[in-house]
C-alpha cells in the first residue's frame, strides 16, 4: 500500500462522523439492583478508592446505604474532595445496576460545596424524576470505543456525557500497573472543555484528571 493511500485512509477515518450522544436507555426497571459490579464499576458496600494529586484528594466510597429515586432503589456512592487539605465538596451519588446487562445507571446526586470549612452551596445537585431530570448511563456493561452517552440528564443543571476513547490501554499509577483500561472523555452540554478519566478492570476509577489512584480498600471479604 502506498504512502498516499495510507494518508487518504487515515484522513477518511478522522473525518468519519461521530455517533450521536445517546440520551434514552431502554431499561427493565425490575432488573435494576442496588448492588453488583461490571468490569469497570463496583457497586458493593464497603468498597473504597483513594486518589491523590499532591495535597488534593478524592475518596470514593460505596456506602451501606440506599435511597429510592424515581421509583428505583439505588446505592449511595459518596465522593469526598479536598484541595490543599481542605474539604471542597461532598457528593452522595445514586446508582443502580442492571442484573442482565451490568450497565450502571446514574439517578442523581446531592451535593455540598464547601469553602473555608462551611457549606456554601449545592451546585450540580439533581434527581431523576424531579424537574424533568432523567437517569443517565454511568458505565456500560460492555463498553465499546466510539460509544457516546449522557451520564446526567438534568436540563440547565447537569448534562454530563462521556465518550469511550479506548478499552485497551495500559496505565501505571501509584497503586499499580493495570491493563485493559477504559479511557473516557467527559464533557458537558452546558459548558466547554472536557476531562479524561481512566478505569481499570475489577477496580474502577484509577485516574481523574490529575488525580491518580494510590490505594484500594475492597471492604469486607
Amino acid at each position: 500500500m502506498t504512502g498516499l493511500m495510507l494518508v487518504a485512509l487515515s484522513m477518511g477515518m478522522q473525518n468519519e462522523p461521530k455517533q450521536a450522544w445517546r440520551e434514552s436507555f431502554q431499561v427493565d426497571r425490575a432488573s435494576l439492583a442496588d448492588t453488583g459490579r461490571n468490569r469497570y464499576f463496583i457497586l458493593e458496600p464497603g468498597f473504597r478508592l483513594y486518589l491523590e494529586r499532591g495535597k488534593d484528594t478524592l475518596t470514593v466510597s460505596v456506602l451501606d446505604e440506599t435511597r429510592l429515586v424515581d421509583g428505583v432503589k439505588t446505592r449511595i456512592v459518596e465522593e469526598r474532595e479536598t484541595e490543599g487539605g481542605r474539604m471542597t465538596e461532598v457528593s452522595r451519588n445514586y446508582f443502580a445496576i442492571d442484573r442482565a446487562t451490568t450497565d450502571v445507571y446514574y439517578f442523581g446526586e446531592d451535593v455540598d460545596v464547601y469553602r473555608n470549612g462551611k457549606v456554601t452551596g449545592h451546585e450540580g445537585a439533581w434527581l431523576a424524576g424531579v424537574n424533568g431530570a432523567r437517569f443517565g448511563l454511568m458505565m456500560p456493561g460492555k463498553p465499546v470505543a466510539g460509544d457516546r452517552y449522557y451520564q446526567e440528564i438534568a436540563p440547565k443543571v447537569a448534562m454530563d456525557r462521556a465518550e469511550i476513547i479506548s478499552v485497551t490501554e495500559e496505565f501505571r499509577v501509584l497503586a499499580g500497573v493495570f491493563k485493559g483500561c477504559l479511557h473516557t472523555r467527559e464533557s458537558s452540554a452546558l459548558e466547554s472543555g472536557y476531562e479524561d478519566k481512566w478505569y481499570a478492570p475489577d477496580v474502577g476509577l484509577i485516574r481523574d484528571g490529575g488525580l491518580v489512584l494510590v490505594k484500594i480498600d475492597p471492604g469486607k471479604p
